[in-house]
């Protein structure tokens, strides 16, 4: 491990302070960290981005090549353990693998669906026999895996599959159904398949692609990953041996919740990585591209683009990081193989969820203003930026949408306070309490540590609110529910930018922080506002919007000048310019 980080409950950053020697960042990477990011740099450098033209020709066995390559070179197997061809390290490794892996989105596709989404329902759910016959070769890149969960019907609601296992008098189980959108689909040797048992018991299962009855369909024609392989998966009287279910029939669901869990956290890594390389893109043409007698960089609003960038990218890594160090932590306090992977993913699934709509968001945002100051040449094949544009988008739709994980994140809070595992109902009565009383007065001596606090009382206020009007049908105040959870990302994105600011990361660091808590409560205020308007109205409003301006009373930070700063840095260094990074 990297840090000392704490043993801490999910969601309990809303409710607690943390200090900030407890968080995780860039800078506390061991050299063991910093040397297989150097692997994996020199692999993307070396091996991947030179065959990115021809792997969108759909180039499979050059994709084959590429991920026994990346076997060979252990980048694979970082969550295998040891026994099984593995190197058994921590997830802070998986995610500097990952970050660097995000340089191209064709191969990150490729890399995640076999790092993420065969080789970990393996290694949380499957029997030894099963991860002794499949992890070895799957960490070294012998054979490729892929996951099969959505249908055309079914969708965000996977438990609404249509695919059937019927059970054989000799155990084996016989599959049908078509399964759509599979990334690898085109290659994959292995595939994570889920089908109802009897039409009605949702269960995973391990298909080989060897299988009689099982085929893959034609490539989609799609609007960006064109180096990636997405088809149907046609399962026809598909004949599964009995030792080939995964988990337990019935429980397809954990696999397929925790494995998108683990999805979200490492897809979040990818659009890190693919940020910074994206920032370095625009940092470079600005510096070289001349208008009007002088380059584009020393223009006041390509300035502003840049500064930006620098601080949601800054935001996003702040928080993988400090979620990583989190996952880490817990798993240490695990002695079983399974639990020390399972419970983590379990407990910080909010936080998975948060990372995921935060990190696709960024990279969408980062790859809009990189065409942006590409101008005319952002809009054609001669420049990636193009490409770039195209491949981002579905970051939004993967490992669940945004909007799905939207209504997940004040969901699974609001499900744990009622389960009692979450004092979050006693701390929005506090807060009531608080709002209701006189107003205290207090000199701020710290403005982002108050604007950080405000934010989570902001946060609780909503959310409070919420199940105050609502009760058990808040489940159906989608709106309200996806206001809630921008309130909560923030929230978490400030806190983790601000902890790692004051653990002396350098003075970019104290100015992207300051960006992104000053924005994050000019967010979160209208997002309140737009929340409590559609909860109450009359005076029950008005004494509302009262609480929510004494909560806000912040003062704003000159955020032209300081993203002009962050700016001045990357153009100079022409990339991203956070230490630790």
């Amino acid at each position: 491990m990297a840090t000392n980080t704490a043993i801490r409950k999910g969601g309990s950053w809303l409710l607690e302070e943390t200090p900030a020697g407890d968080v995780l960042t860039p800078a506390m990477l061991t050299d063991e960290h910093r040397m297989i990011g150097r692997t994996a740099d020199e692999f993307m450098t070396g091996e991947v981005l030179p065959a990115t033209e021809q792997l969108e020709t759909k180039d499979w066995d050059l994709a084959r090549r590429l991920v026994r390559k990346c076997g060979e070179v252990g980048l694979l197997a970082t969550d295998v353990p040891e026994r099984f061809g593995g190197v058994e390290l921590d997830k802070t490794s998986a995610v500097v693998v990952a970050e660097a892996i995000g340089r191209s989105a064709d191969f990150s596709a490729t890399f995640g669906a076999e790092t993420g989404l065969a080789i970990m329902p393996l290694l949380l759910f499957g029997t030894e026999e099963q991860k002794a016959r499949y992890l070895p070769r799957l960490a070294a890149g012998e054979i490729v895996g892929a996951y099969a969960l959505s249908e055309s019907g079914s969708g965000s609601d996977a438990l609404a599959a249509k695919a059937r296992a019927v059970r054989q008098p000799d155990g084996s189980f016989l599959l049908n159904g078509e399964k759509m959108w599979i990334t690898n689909g085109g290659f994959a040797d292995v595939i994570i398949v889920f089908a109802k048992v009897d039409g009605e018991q949702f269960t995973a299962f391990i298909v080989e692609r060897g299988f009689p009855g099982v085929s893959g369909g034609k490539e989609e024609h799609k609007l960006g990953l064109h180096g990636s392989s997405t088809t149907p998966i046609i399962l026809q009287d598909a004949r599964v041996p009995a030792e080939n279910l995964l988990g337990e029939i019935g429980k397809g669901h954990k696999v397929a919740f925790n494995v998108l869990n683990y999805g979200r956290f490492k897809l979040a890594a990818m659009c890190c990585g693919g940020g910074k390389a994206v920032i370095a893109e625009a940092c470079r043409y600005a510096n070289e591209r001349k208008q009007f007698g002088q380059a584009i960089a020393n223009f006041g609003a390509i300035k502003h683009k840049i500064g930006e960038m620098v601080a949601q990218e800054y935001a996003v890594e702040s928080m993988l990081y400090r979620t990583v160090g989190l996952i880490d932590a817990m798993g240490q306090g695990h002695a079983h193989e399974g639990d020390a992977l399972l419970a983590p993913l379990e407990e910080f699934a909010v936080e998975s969820s948060i990372l995921k709509v935060a990190a696709s968001e960024m990279i969408d945002f980062v790859i809009d203003e990189n065409v942006q100051i590409h101008g005319g040449n952002g809009f054609v094949k001669d420049y990636p930026a193009e490409s770039h544009y195209r491949d981002a988008r579905v970051n939004r739709i993967f490992e669940g949408t945004n909007e799905i994980n939207r209504l997940l994140i004040p969901g699974m809070l609001i499900r744990r306070a009622l389960k009692g595992a979450l004092p979050l109902i006693a701390a929005a009565r506090r807060l009531q309490d608080e709002l209701l009383g006189p107003p205290a007065l207090a000199v701020v001596e710290d403005e982002e540590a108050h604007a950080v606090a405000a934010l989570k009382k902001v946060a609780l206020m909503v959310v409070g609110t919420a199940l105050q009007t609502y009760g058990e049908k808040l489940t159906d105040e989608q709106e309200v529910l996806c206001l809630a959870a921008d309130i909560l990302i923030d929230t978490f994105a400030a806190e983790s930018a601000l902890l790692r600011a004051r653990q002396g990361a350098g003075p970019l660091a104290a100015d992207a922080a300051r960006v992104v808590v000053n924005d994050a409560v000019a967010r979160a205020e209208l997002n309140a506002r737009q929340a409590l308007a559609a909860m109450a109205q009359g005076d029950t409003l008005r004494t509302l919007m009262a609480a929510l301006r004494r909560l806000v009373k912040t003062t704003p930070a000159n955020t032209v000048a300081l993203r002009r700063t962050l700016a001045g840095a990357a153009l100079a260094r022409n990339g991203y310019p956070i230490a630790g990074a």
